[in-house]
């Protein structure tokens, strides 16, 4: 890892932390801190289940629960038993709570504005790019790449809306009784793989191999949700594919796409894939590429 990147980065966590007050323990001049305010944000006026609220903050379940208790004794949170699943524990705004988050709320504003105050115009727009930018580069960064069973719900959630964008792209839709198999067993060790990659530990793409012992691996089922992309998830789950692909011996990875899926044909030539004749019969495809795969041994 490059150390000047490293040390810049950690100039820019110094600089961020001390001027929006997140070194205060009495957070925007309230009684309470940053990790309590951003908690009563999150909460939101609609409540919030305690465990997807620990996974969107990134916190240990520990720490959240001191970090509500604090805020429970206030006055400011209640935390009770959902009402259809009482294993299911919610977090709501009392009536304070909502009152204290709209004067944390009015505080922001106020502070992010005194920031941007100095600033001519044209400084305004650079910062606002780069804040853009940043908030981009961090999210791929909590990108997380997994294996998966593919009977598994979020792996059936990702194939089911990648099905969904094909009927919807292909000009002649998409019936998957016609297109070569991909079946659960066929993306299962060791006959294949399924991937999936997690954003704030919500699936938002997959992408699977079959393995054909001597022959080359095909690459499955590559997909990213509409919405998480531009922050190079694709390349990552190739990328990830790839590997398993050569660690399980395959020194070449074959794959066939429609035409109308321009993105993924521009990412796989992007990534060293090679046009190659057509080699096999699938009905959707218009192109057909491989790639040779360096032996993970040669290093």
């Amino acid at each position: 890892m490059d150390e000047a990147l490293v040390a810049q980065l950690r100039r820019f966590n110094r600089v961020v932390t001390q001027h929006v007050g997140a070194l205060n323990e009495r957070f925007l001049d309230r009684s309470h801190s940053l990790g309590e305010a951003r908690v009563l944000w999150e909460i939101g006026a609609g409540g919030c289940d305690v465990r997807a609220l620990r996974i969107r903050l990134g916190l240990d379940s520990g720490y959240l629960s001191r970090l509500l208790g604090r805020l429970v004794a206030a006055g400011l949170v209640s935390v009770g038993h959902n009402a259809s699943d009482r294993r299911i524990r919610t977090a709501r705004l009392t009536r304070s709570g909502l009152i204290e988050r709209s004067v944390l709320d009015e505080r922001s504003n106020a502070l992010a504005e005194s920031l941007l105050a100095p600033l001519a115009p044209g400084q305004r727009d650079v910062l606002g790019a780069a804040m853009a930018d940043v908030e981009r580069l961090l999210m791929a960064a909590s990108v997380v790449v997994a294996p998966i069973d593919p009977a598994r719900p979020e792996a059936r959630q990702c194939i089911q809306a990648y099905f969904v964008e094909l009927d919807r792209r292909f000009d002649s839709g998409f019936d998957l009784s016609r297109t070569i198999s991909a079946d659960d067993h066929e993306l299962r060790p060791p006959a294949g793989l399924l991937v999936l990659a997690w954003m704030q530990a919500s699936p938002v793409g997959c992408g699977g191999l079959k393995f054909h012992e001597d022959r080359p691996a095909e690459l499955k089922r590559m997909w990213v949700a509409e919405t998480a992309r531009g922050l190079g998830i694709g390349r990552r789950l190739l990328t990830e594919l790839e590997q398993h692909a050569a660690r399980h011996g395959a020194r070449t990875v074959r794959l066939e796409t429609n035409g109308t899926l321009r993105e993924a044909i521009s990412l796989y030539r992007s990534a060293g894939y090679l046009e190659v004749p057509a080699f096999n019969e699938e009905p959707y495809a218009h192109h057909w590429f491989e790639k040779h795969l360096a032996d993970p041994s040669a290093a």
